[in-house]
């Protein structure tokens, strides 16, 4: 009796397996997204990035504005000081505030204050009445804003996206910062170039209305809240948190390395400007160029750690080390294609560094504490700004430019080296 073949269930069919390295691939592009499948972030996640890329925007605008009304790198210097220095004198009370309040509440209030601020540049600007001493007093505006609104910003991811999520949130954070830095400098050189600076400052402007609209259509019943920390003064409030802060060796070494490189090496707001106009002589689209080419770089870190999701104390002291060596490499090239390719890897080092600390601290530090030493930890990254802008106008005017880079890279280098000695102590 001959037997009948039998059929082939997937005969007619693709095969399956042809398909397994494209589902694969696929599943691993939503795994380095999957935090923005909740939607309260997702709305945070879209209005920030309009936002942000509106103050990237603002930030070269206002840089090359000062340039064009005084020509010197210490009023660059003092506009910077006097838009960070309120971070290093309140930013621990911001933390203390964060703790205590409802933080989607605050970020709401202060982020119409930060539209105000912006519509009234963009008026001054628009109108022909700008001048030096408003520039001042509107980045000092600002600065105050940004105290207050930072640590509660920073915290309240972990509101939204829960313990689990918040490694991916973090880098996905990082991501939009540095996809803004790359849109908003190309955007703005631009502008600038063809009808001046006001249409950038009145972007920013509008850009804040994403952010606030996000706030405005989320669902606070779906946040992950903790018990706010009510308890004992304000002061009594920062203590606590410095306390943690010092008997938490994971947590001190972070602050150490941030102390270091905050202060010396992430001072953009001030090199930038001095590289474009001082050391490649480029117009107002390579100054662009400049800080779009730091932002690519950050950009491709952030993408690297969103989908590899590994960070560790390693990877957070190689990514500073590499920073301060290549913030020296720019002091000595005066070629512009070279200087883009150096701020590119530059941009790469610094992201790796900036997003493992920031993750390392958030998955440490107890719910109760976190606004308090993030607080901290925005304190040492930008409050230490005025230190260094006031160090590198000064220095960019009597020893120049070059060498003044040069100074700060060796400085946040000694930072590095600090840092991983304490930990090598303390293991």
């Amino acid at each position: 009796m001959a037997v009948q073949p039998q059929a082939n269930p997937h005969e007619g069919r693709p095969d399956q397996t042809d398909n397994a390295p494209r589902r694969r691939l696929a599943a691993s592009l939503r795994a380095g997204f999957r935090a923005l499948h909740i939607r309260n972030y997702r709305l945070y996640w879209l209005g920030q990035i309009i936002s942000l890329t509106g103050t990237w925007m603002q930030t070269t605008a206002q840089g090359w504005l000062v340039l064009q009304l005084t020509h010197s790198p210490l009023a660059l210097g003092l506009v910077t000081t006097c838009q960070f220095m309120p971070a290093l004198l309140l930013s621990l009370f911001g933390g203390v505030i964060a703790d205590r309040v409802a933080k989607y509440r605050l970020i709401l209030v202060t982020q119409i204050a930060a539209l105000t601020q912006a519509i009234m540049f963009t008026l001054l600007v628009a109108t022909g009445a700008i001048q030096l001493w408003h520039v001042y007093l509107l980045a000092l505006a600002l600065g105050i804003i940004n105290a207050l609104d930072m640590p509660a910003r920073q915290s309240f991811v972990a509101e939204l996206v829960g313990r689990e999520l918040l490694p991916n949130a973090v880098a996905l954070n990082s991501l939009l910062f540095n996809s803004a830095r790359v849109v908003g400098p190309g955007v703005a050189g631009v502008l600038i170039a063809q009808f001046g600076v006001a249409p950038a400052f009145g972007l920013n402007a509008a850009s804040f209305l994403a952010v606030i609209g996000g706030l405005l259509l989320m669902r606070p019943q779906e946040f992950q809240r903790t018990p706010p920390s009510r308890h004992g003064s304000v002061l009594a409030g920062i203590r606590e948190g410095l306390a943690y802060t010092w008997h938490t060796p994971a947590v001190m070494l972070i602050m150490i390395v941030m102390a270091f490189v905050g202060t010396f090496g992430y001072n953009f707001t001030v090199v930038l400007p001095l590289l474009a106009g001082f050391v490649l002589h480029t117009d107002a689209v390579g100054f662009g160029a400049l800080s779009a080419a730091l932002g690519i770089g950050s950009l491709l870190g952030a993408l690297t750690i969103a989908y590899t999701g590994q960070v560790s104390v390693r990877r957070l002291l190689l990514g500073a080390a590499a920073f301060s060596v290549l913030l020296g490499l720019t002091a000595v090239v005066p070629i512009l294609g070279v200087a883009l390719v150096l701020l590119a890897a530059l941009g790469f080092a610094g992201i790796m560094f900036t997003t493992s600390a920031n993750t390392l601290l958030q998955l440490t530090v107890p719910d109760a504490l976190r606004g308090r030493v993030l607080s901290l930890y925005w304190m040492l990254f930008a409050g230490s700004t005025p230190v260094g802008a006031i160090l590198i106008g000064t220095l960019a005017k009597t020893l120049g430019v070059p060498q003044t880079l040069a100074l700060c890279a060796a400085l946040s280098l000694l930072g590095v080296g600090l840092g991983a000695a304490y930990g090598r102590r303390t293991a």
